[in-house]
């Protein structure tokens, strides 16, 4: 699994020029999934990113956790977050799940991080065009792959 991690002061996810989620401050999180993911990668995952201390606390100091600032989060899945680049110069997606592994690892990883935040999570619609706006907060962005966890 593989997620890109977005501090944002706002997103939005619009599909057929309808606006499908938004939220306010919090985290976009862009998700990839592969077949080998298990569940503790979902539970690992969900948890390191709720509770990674990139928000400012009252020095101004990157300390505070979602958690901690009651920030809101939302999660598109992308399977493009698994291309392979080492040979040519067309990106090879072998390694993102097809859509009957992928959509429910997708739905638990949601339904995860809702219960650690026990907030409403925020979400795209797998496999849709999507068009996701976002205003980077910092920016901070981090990336964090599931397979890099020991």
């Amino acid at each position: 699994m593989r997620a890109v991690i977005q501090r944002v002061s706002k997103a939005s996810v619009t599909i057929n020029n309808k606006v499908k989620s938004s939220i306010e401050s919090g985290l976009l999180v862009l998700l990839g999934i592969e077949d080998a993911d298990r569940d503790e990668d979902i539970e690992w995952l969900s948890s390191k990113i709720v509770n990674l201390r990139i928000f400012a606390d009252e020095n101004g100091v990157m300390n505070k956790s979602l958690k901690e600032i009651d920030g809101e989060i939302l999660i598109v899945s992308q399977f493009t977050l698994m291309a392979q680049t080492k040979k040519g110069n067309r990106p090879s997606y072998i390694k993102a799940s097809k859509p009957d592994f992928a959509i429910p690892m997708y739905e638990r990883f949601c339904q995860v991080t809702e219960e650690i935040i026990g907030k409403e999570v925020k979400t795209g619609e797998f496999g849709a065009d999507m068009k996701v706006e976002l205003l980077n907060d910092g920016p901070v962005t981090i990336c964090i792959d599931t397979k890099n966890k020991e």
